[in-house]
């Protein structure tokens, strides 16, 4: 019996943590349970502009207790970030790691707003990671291709799926488009900036030209020796 009233009662306030959190979003975050087991919720992080995860989509996941809101979650992260390890429990202030620390009244987006806090900071914890902010930086490159492989990511949030395979294709288009104008480029400059047509054109005029100087110098030529003949005769 007590099991079961522990159980509602995580239940009814996972419920009223879920209202919350649609109503007034947490800045950066997304987040809501499976449908299928409301005590694990599934996040999403956009990286904040000015960091080194600006542009990555980072997703993960947080595990309630049966004897939530009195006992923490745990917390994990599933997308490569630089960060934090993948698919490992984190040890933070407000994880099931420190159930001494934790606060009952703390809800679900209080829980994400500290995930994202210590995310953004440099502090190490049992759990975390030391990485460049170069290799922070093309891991939030590289994470929308991550996620689109994670059926779960997919089912949940449908939207931002779309959302990646549409900068995926504009980034794809953008670099044919960037291809062909290199190989346009390339030939334009073997032909010395002329077209064949143009070269052939060219070619027809200068031996016209040449045509022409011949004959003009074959006249100078003729009326040289006439005058040198007159004024021998004279």
């Amino acid at each position: 019996m007590n099991s079961k009233r522990v159980n509602t009662t995580a239940t009814a306030r996972l419920k009223q943590d879920y209202m919350r959190i649609m109503k007034d979003p947490v800045p950066y975050v997304r987040a809501l349970p499976l449908p299928s087991n409301i005590l694990e919720w599934h996040y999403i992080v956009r990286g904040p502009e000015k960091s080194p995860y600006e542009g990555g989509i980072y997703h993960g996941k947080l595990v309630f207790p049966r004897q939530f809101p009195f006992k923490p979650p745990s917390i994990y992260m599933i997308t490569p970030n630089g960060r934090f390890k993948c698919n490992t429990r984190l040890c933070l202030s407000i994880s099931d790691f420190h159930p001494d620390t934790w606060n009952p009244a703390w809800s679900v987006s209080t829980i994400l707003t500290g995930l994202l806090s210590f995310m953004l900071e440099k502090d190490p914890t049992l759990g975390s990671i030391e990485t460049s902010d170069y290799t922070k930086r093309q891991l939030a490159a590289q994470s929308g291709s991550f996620n689109l492989s994670d059926s779960v990511f997919c089912d949940l949030f449908p939207d931002v799926a779309e959302e990646i395979k549409e900068e995926q294709q504009r980034r794809a288009e953008e670099l044919r488009q960037s291809t062909n104008h290199g190989a346009i480029g390339q030939r334009s400059h073997s032909n010395d900036g002329q077209n064949p047509a143009d070269n052939e054109n060219q070619g027809l005029i200068g031996s016209a030209l040449a045509n022409i100087f011949v004959i003009v110098g074959l006249a100078a030529f003729a009326y040289t020796v006439k005058y040198v003949l007159k004024s021998i005769v004279e």
